[in-house]
C-alpha cells in the first residue's frame, strides 16, 4: 500500500530545496525508503551502519548548508544517530531526521525493534515531532504537511540544526503489483520570510562611547565556514591596526596578519608581557585553544560576543554585552567607528607571531621523525584550496601549532569527538570533486572504519593516518601520563594497521616510517585515481610526545632570545 502523505512528505522536501537523503536498511521505514529513492530530483544514497550514515549526512550538509534527510527503521537503529546528531546541534548544521516507528500501542509490548522513539534526542535537537499514525481524516494529512514544512524551516533558521520527525507507520506498507507513486507536482509549501537582527540606533550610540575608553580590542573568530566577506573587513581591520585578531585554523579566517600561532607562547608569562586587552570581541562557535582560552578567562577583559539570534555564550567567563546582529555588518561598523589602537598592544602581538614563524623550520631541522614533523612537511604538500578534515585529539592540535592553512579546514569540533570522523569526510566527498584530505590518528581512524562500507565511489578521499598504535593525546595531559595505567587504560595500545582495511575496499595503500619513504610517497598522493588512497605513517607514542615537546622549548628559548 502506497501512504500518499510520505509522498506528500518527500514532495515537500524536494520543493523546499533538499536533494540529498541518506538512507539506511530497514522494512518498518520500507515507504520513506522507496519514497525518496523514487523522486525524480532527490540524490538517495544507502548506507548500511546507521552511526556512520548520520555523520555522512552531517558531513555532506556542512559543505551544502541546507538539510541532509536521514531515514531508519524502527528500534534501536536511531540511537546510533545520537553522536553525529549531538556534533550537529552544538556546530549548528541543520539535518531533517526522520525515524519509521511502531504505531503507539505497541510500544513496550514486546514486539519486536521496538524503543520509547518519541523526543529519543532530548535537548539534542531543535525540536522533535510526532507524524500522524493514520490519515482517516482531512485535518490528519493537513497536520502531516504542516510538521514537515514546520520542521525544514526550523531546521535551516538560525542557528540551523538537526530536527527530528518520528512516524509512526502500520503494515501494510509494501505497495502491491501496478500501484504507481504519484508525487504531487505543487505541494503545500510554506517559508518563513526572515530578515538578519541589527541593532538599534541607540545601541550603536552606547557602543561607540563604550569603545572610546578603549585602546586595546582583540577580535577572537569561532570555528565557521570560509566567509570572504567577513576575511576581508578583518584584513582591513589589521591592516590599519585596529585590533588584534586571534585565529584559530578552524576559523577559515586567518590571515597574513592575524595570529595564528599563538598556541607557542600563551600560558608561559615570561614569553608575554602586557599583551592584555581591554576588550574582546567574539564571533562563531568554538575555539581550540586552550591556552587562548585561559588566557583570556585570567584577564577579566570585557568580552562582547556577537550572535545573531541574541543567545548567551560565555565561553572566556567575562561576557559583558551580546551583539544580536550579523558579524558582518557589525565588523563594517567597527572598522568605520573604531578609534585609533594602542601601537605597541598590536606590535607586541605581531612580533611574537613573527619570531615564531621564523623559529618553526630550524625548530622541526634536527628533530627525529615523528607525527608531528611528518605532518609539518605533509601540510605543505596538500593541495592549495582544496578541503582538509581533521580528526579530533591530535591531529587537529597539530594542525593549530602549525599556523595558516589555505585550504578548507573541517573538524567536527561541537561535541569534539572522535567518533565519526571518516564519515563525516565521506561526506564531504558527496559533494565535491576537489580533493578531501583526512587527517586522523589510528583510535578514531578504527573507530568509525564503517564510513567505508558502502557502494559509492570516492576517487577524490586521500586519507592520512597517524598510527602510533594508541591514543598519544594521553602522555600530554599531565593526569593519565603520570599514572601507572596510562599504557593499558587511557592510551589503549593496539597493534592494528590500515593495510587490511585498504585491501578490504580496494583503496591504494602506502605505509611509511621514515622520512625518506614519506617523501617517496607524497610525489604519488594527490595524483587522480579511481579509488580513495591511504599514507599510513608509524611512530612511536612515547617518541611523539619528546618530540612534540623539544620543539616546543626550541621555540620558547628562540621567543626568550628574542624579548
Amino acid at each position: 500500500m502506497i501512504i500518499q502523505p510520505i509522498l506528500d512528505l518527500v514532495a515537500i522536501c524536494a520543493k523546499k530545496g533538499i536533494d540529498h537523503a541518506i538512507l539506511s536498511p530497514g522494512s518498518r521505514c520500507a515507504p520513506l525508503t522507496l519514497a525518496f529513492a523514487r523522486h525524480p530530483n532527490i540524490h538517495s544514497r544507502t548506507i548500511p551502519d546507521e552511526r556512520s550514515a548520520a555523520f555522512i549526512a552531517l558531513g555532506m550538509a556542512q559543505q551544502q548548508s541546507q538539510p541532509v534527510v536521514l531515514v531508519c527503521t524502527s528500534g534501536s537503529a536511531a540511537l546510533n544517530y545520537f553522536p553525529a546528531i549531538a556534533e550537529a546541534y552544538f556546530q549548528q548544521v541543520p539535518l531533517l531526521i526522520l525515524t519509521a516507528d511502531r504505531p503507539p500501542e505497541w510500544i513496550d509490548q514486546w514486539d519486536g525493534q521496538t524503543i520509547y522513539q518519541e523526543e529519543v534526542f532530548g535537548k539534542h535537537v531543535k525540536k522533535s515531532f510526532r507524524f500522524p499514525d493514520n490519515f482517516s481524516n482531512q485535518d490528519q494529512i493537513w497536520h502531516a504537511g504542516r510538521i514537515v514544512n514546520e520542521a525544514i524551516n526550523l531546521s535551516q533558521q538560525f542557528p540551523a540544526g538537526p530536527v527530528h520527525i518520528n512516524i509512526p507507520l502500520r503494515e501494510p506498507f509494501y505497495p502491491v503489483e501496478g500501484e504507481k507513486f504519484d508525487f504531487p507536482e505543487y505541494p503545500r509549501e510554506f517559508t518563513p520570510i526572515t530578515s538578519q537582527s541589527q541593532l538599534t540606533e541607540e545601541s550603536l550610540r552606547n557602543i561607540k562611547d563604550r569603545l572610546s575608553k578603549v585602546s586595546r580590542v582583540m577580535i577572537v573568530p569561532g570555528q565557521q565556514k570560509p566567509n570572504n566577506q567577513i576575511q576581508s573587513l578583518l584584513d582591513q581591520l589589521v591592516k590599519n591596526r585596529k585590533a588584534v585578531i586571534v585565529t584559530d585554523v578552524i576559523t577559515n579566517l586567518q590571515g597574513e596578519n592575524t595570529i595564528n600561532l599563538h598556541d607557542h607562547w600563551l600560558g608561559n608569562e615570561n614569553l608575554h608581557p602586557d599583551l592584555t586587552p581591554d576588550l574582546v570581541i567574539s564571533f562563531g562557535k568554538s575555539v581550540i585553544s586552550k591556552s587562548l582560552k585561559q588566557f583570556l578567562r585570567k584577564s577579566n577583559t570585557s568580552h562582547w560576543h556577537i550572535q545573531p539570534d541574541g543567545q548567551s555564550r560565555d565561553t572566556f567567563h567575562h561576557l559583558t554585552r551580546i551583539l544580536a546582529c550579523s558579524p558582518t555588518g557589525f565588523l563594517n561598523w567597527l572598522y568605520e567607528n573604531l578609534p585609533d589602537q594602542d601601537e605597541d598592544f598590536f606590535t607586541r602581538w605581531m612580533r611574537l607571531e613573527k619570531n615564531v614563524q621564523n623559529a618553526l623550520p630550524s625548530a622541526f631541522s634536527s628533530v627525529e621523525f615523528g607525527e608531528y614533523p611528518a605532518l609539518h612537511f605533509l601540510l605543505k604538500k596538500i593541495p592549495p584550496f582544496s578541503k582538509i578534515h581533521l580528526a579530533n585529539s591530535m591531529a587537529v592540535r597539530y594542525v593549530n601549532f602549525l599556523g595558516k592553512r589555505n585550504q578548507e579546514i573541517i573538524c567536527n569540533r561541537g561535541t569534539s569527538g572522535i567518533d565519526g570522523s571518516n564519515s563525516t569526510a565521506v561526506g564531504c566527498t558527496f559533494t565535491t570533486k576537489e580533493p578531501v584530505t583526512l587527517i586522523t590518528g589510528d583510535m578514531a581512524f578504527f573507530y568509525d572504519r564503517n564510513a567505508f562500507w558502502h557502494n559509492y565511489g570516492m576517487p577524490n578521499l586521500r586519507i592520512i593516518v597517524l598510527n602510533n598504535h594508541s591514543g598519544g593525546i594521553f602522555r600530554l595531559i599531565d593526569g593519565p601520563a603520570k599514572q601507572p595505567e596510562l599504557e593499558e587504560f587511557f592510551e589503549t595500545r593496539q597493534k592494528l594497521t590500515a593495510k587490511p582495511l585498504s585491501e578490504e575496499y580496494g583503496f591504494q595503500y602506502t605505509f611509511v616510517k621514515n622520512q625518506e619513504e614519506l617523501e617517496l610517497a607524497m610525489l604519488k598522493f594527490y595524483e587522480p585515481s579511481l579509488q580513495p588512497k591511504i599514507l599510513e605513517i608509524e611512530s612511536s607514542s612515547p617518541k611523539n610526545a619528546e618530540i612534540l615537546k623539544l620543539v616546543k622549548s626550541k621555540i620558547a628559548s628562540a621567543l626568550a632570545e628574542s624579548i
